[in-house]
């Protein structure tokens, strides 16, 4: 008795052309941020890193001389004083803003406060403000012969300290980023309060604990993710202080160094100094270290968190 086994019935090969469609579509989504992203980004740092490893002179021309620039830099009091500086007002101003801000958003947030809605927009209102505004209308107010300082001395007869002076610009400078950012801030700590699972509130409540126990116990552990984002936006924008003191330098020229933060001595270099190869050392440095700051930040604060 012989048996037959039955016919192979040969399956067409699949097709792979749906696939690669699917696969060059994601590309399609995310190829215009990456362009952008490398013409606004990578290609700025690869260039600034280019020049950074040349030097251009009046005699001989542009020559390679590798890591000299940075060797120069690390040897250079300028910019260890700019960047002691921007270090004093990252290390005194932002955890005064921060703070500040924390305060009213749990203020907003507990709902015992009238017209929170009024006050969340006032105190927002600042951020509108470009910062080259900001740094002007604040310059005419701390002005001694033209300003609101100098109007008070003449109508009360007194001498109030030069908010202008070497002794006080940076406070005052402090001032102008503090309100212009608590508002940002706030709605950061703001938006994070919202989401809180008001489950929590009501075990608390039952539990009898006070408002201060629940934003120590609750509130302040649950927006802590906000809180370290913040704390890294705050410093990146210290380290990268130029603005205020740039529009201020015109109206204190005696306080206001080319080189009182390391971004101005990095600008003054390029476009005054025509220096661009060792400008470009400058920013590169900076960059380094705000980043490696903002990652220690940042691994501290997940690190807490878990």
């Amino acid at each position: 008795m012989t048996t037959t086994s039955p016919p192979v019935v040969a399956t067409p090969p699949t097709s792979l052309g749906p696939r690669r469609r699917r696969r060059w579509t994601g590309w399609m989504f995310i190829g215009p941020f990456m362009l952008v992203f490398a013409l606004v980004f990578l290609a700025p740092i690869a260039y600034s890193l280019y020049l950074s490893v040349f030097r251009t002179q009046m005699v001989g021309g542009t020559t390679f001389v590798g890591l000299d620039n940075y060797a120069r830099a690390l040897q250079d009091p300028q910019f260890w004083e700019g960047l002691s500086r921007v270090s004093l007002f990252l290390v005194v101003q932002v955890p005064i803003m921060l703070g500040i801000a924390l305060l009213v958003a749990l203020a907003i947030d507990s709902g015992r406060l009238y017209g929170k809605s009024f006050f969340r927009i006032s105190i927002f209102m600042p951020y509108a403000v470009p910062a080259v505004v900001a740094s002007l209308m604040w310059g005419f107010m701390y002005g001694t012969r033209f300003g609101l300082v100098g109007n008070i001395n003449d109508t009360f007869g007194i001498t109030l300290p030069n908010p202008l002076s070497p002794d006080l610009v940076l406070a005052s400078i402090a001032n102008i980023v503090t309100w212009e950012f608590v508002g940002y801030n706030m709605l950061i700590f703001y938006a994070a309060l919202r989401v809180v699972p008001h489950s929590l509130y009501e075990a608390a409540e039952i539990d009898g604990a006070s408002q201060w126990q629940v934003v120590r116990s609750i509130k302040i552990p649950a927006i802590r993710g906000a809180l370290v984002i913040a704390t890294i936006f705050s410093i990146i924008g210290s380290f990268q202080l130029f603005n205020e003191p740039s529009i201020l330098q015109s109206l204190a020229p005696n306080a206001i160094t080319t080189s009182f933060t390391p971004n101005l001595y990095a600008y003054s270099l390029s476009f005054s100094g025509q220096q661009y190869n060792y400008s470009a050392t400058v920013a590169i440095i900076m960059g380094l270290i705000t980043m490696v700051i903002a990652y220690v930040v940042q691994l501290r604060g997940m690190r807490k968190e878990a």
